[in-house]
């Protein structure tokens, strides 16, 4: 890849940077080699905790490799796709790395996905394995049919649970789950694991870092939901970057995991990058913000990771009032932009709590691989979202002529970096609309977002370009909504748009014109509803339906989504 560092030496962040900061350079190896390489010395360290269960770097190591070994023995291939469909267990870390160990690439999609959803994940990635939560298993028996999967590995939230907690989860939450019988398709965790004690082929296969490791899926920066290819050295730059940033964190330190591995930030900032570091992972499955005191208090943990509406929560558990947070050493903020309002609270709870920390906001996307910028190293100015992280150029360019503007001024923000996609699975129409090549001759993301740098290349965000809601740190994508309700046999157009929400950021909320001839009747909504759960994830839902029999237009006879919008505003 041609890199805009090759090209230009000098950039106004580079003085918070020592000069051998910014001399990174990848290696050429997978991610789970890397992870291998800078883990060794913490083989008696604590890789996992998992509801106090802690599993050592070795024991880890151990289980990647019995994982790695079934994976073969299943007739898993160098390239081929596997789909982990999981909750932030052991089991899914064990089967990210698995699968990257034995060269094939790992497609990391949401359990809560709905039906058609998955199906379209497995078939549009041609997943021939899926490792799925065992609660996913009564949308999985609908379209499992309709894939090229041949194998589907359920695990349960309880595999690595401690063996009291273990029984007391299988005796209430798991007597209620379906389980598949009888059928060759299907294989329990435990099962598959043993299918690798009988298999002695090669299961370490070289991968360089310009290969295929991961696919994540997400809206992109054009709103319409794509799958996201990202090679090995997308995670190992980000854990060469974070080993400089993250320098107050030392092996041994505590992380709490809250966030989804199928997010990127969750799957960078909350496993790969540190462990990389040595640091432990403590892996959260299911966050319940009313409970947030409870996990502080539990495993006293040295860094928080989390979106904004999470520290919303922290502000608001009368609970926290006692809590004591002296051992807190960072505490970052992505997924979202948070408010210098908000910024200044947080800080201040900290203080008020014992901790010297403040909170350190981050900027970057999927297309990036998550954090693209931090607020690190002296960078970390009130409502900015830091500097580029090291050996990362961001450029701010003109939205109309595509020319690079001043400091201070606001544009589209552009990057460039080790960390960038390699594009989108099956569209290279899309990537091409996103990875676009300046007059310079390098290439750069385009992120449809609006911000600018400042006179010392800190940049801050401003705000969105294009149309989309963020609820909760997840992207959804009105867009996306409407099309799968106009599928509706109820529905003659739609439109989605977000408000504000004191909680969760924003919501979508849905307009509805119904076909000719469909009357407004409890049974009809109450169809419409069912059939937008069945058709998307839960964060995706609308929160409320309003019926109308037109909407308003533009000049362009285009639907007047922003006069919706403040429709709802002045409610």
């Amino acid at each position: 890849m041609k890199k805009a560092k090759e090209k230009i030496k000098n950039f106004l962040w580079e003085h918070f940077y020592k000069k051998e900061d910014l001399e990174i350079e990848v290696p050429d190896m997978s991610l789970y080699e890397y992870m291998m390489e800078v883990t060794k010395e913490y083989k008696n360290g604590d890789a996992l905790n998992y509801f106090g269960k802690k599993i050592t770097f070795k024991l880890f190591w151990e289980y990647i490799d019995r994982c790695a070994r079934s994976f073969k023995s299943l007739g898993v291939r160098e390239g081929d796709v596997v789909t982990i469909c999981m909750p932030n267990t052991p089991e899914a870390a064990i089967a990210f790395f698995a699968v990257n160990k034995i060269g094939a690439i790992a497609n990391m999609i949401h359990p809560l996905s709905a039906e058609e959803e998955i199906k379209n994940y497995l078939n549009s990635t041609n997943s021939v394995l899926l490792v799925a939560f065992n609660q996913t298993y009564s949308k999985l028996r609908n379209i499992i049919k309709d894939t090229k999967v041949y194998k589907v590995v359920i695990a349960s939230a309880s595999e690595s649970m401690p063996l009291l907690l273990n029984g007391l989860y299988n005796a209430t939450k798991g007597r209620k789950e379906e389980k598949p019988k009888n059928n060759s398709l299907y294989i329990f965790w435990k099962e598959f694991l043993h299918l690798g004690d009988y298999y002695d082929g090669n299961i370490d296969v070289h991968k360089g870092k310009d290969d295929d490791a991961v696919i994540l899926h997400s809206g992109g920066t054009t709103g319409v939901p794509k799958s996201i290819v990202l090679p090995n050295r997308c995670f190992t730059n980000i854990s060469l970057q974070a080993k400089i940033c993250f320098n107050v964190l030392n092996p041994g330190d505590t992380l709490l995991s809250i966030l989804p591995l199928f997010h990127c930030f969750g799957l960078v900032v909350g496993l790969y990058g540190p462990l990389c570091l040595g640091v432990t992972c403590i892996l959260v499955p299911q966050f319940d913000a009313k409970r947030f005191d409870k996990l502080l208090t539990k495993y006293r943990p040295n860094v928080l990771t989390g979106v904004p509406t999470l520290y919303e929560a922290l502000l608001k558990n009368e609970h926290m009032n006692s809590i004591d947070m002296s051992q807190v050493k960072m505490v970052i903020s992505g997924g979202d932009s948070l408010s210098v309002q908000r910024n200044k609270a947080v800080n201040d709870f900290l203080k008020s709590h014992g901790s010297d920390a403040t909170i350190t906001q981050g900027y970057g996307m999927t297309e990036s691989t998550g954090p693209f910028c931090f607020g690190s190293m002296g960078s970390d100015k009130l409502g900015s979202v830091g500097c580029p992280l090291p050996g990362n150029v961001v450029k701010i360019v003109d939205p109309e002529t595509g020319k690079e503007v001043k400091a201070g001024k606001t544009g589209e923000i552009c990057l460039n970096g080790e960390s960038m996609m390699k594009g989108y699975l099956g569209n290279p129409e899309e990537t091409e609309k996103v990875i676009r090549k300046h007059e310079d001759g390098i290439k750069y993301i385009h992120t449809g977002d609006l911000g600018y740098l400042d006179e010392d290349g800190v940049l801050f965000y401003v705000q969105r370009m294009k149309r989309i809601i963020i609820s909760s740190g997840y992207n959804v994508y009105p867009q996306y909504i409407e099309n799968v309700l106009r599928d509706s046999e109820y529905i003659k157009d739609a439109c989605v748009v977000g408000v504000p929400h004191p909680y969760k950021q924003e919501v979508a909320k849905a307009f509805i014109i119904l076909e000719d001839g469909v009357e407004e009747t409890y049974t009809v909504k109450k169809n419409i509803m069912d059939y937008a759960k069945k058709n998307l994830s839960h964060y995706m839902l609308p929160r409320e339906y309003i019926y109308k029999k037109e909407f308003p237009k533009t000049k362009l006879l285009k639907t007047d989504y922003n006069a919706l919008r403040e429709e709802l505003l002045k409610k």
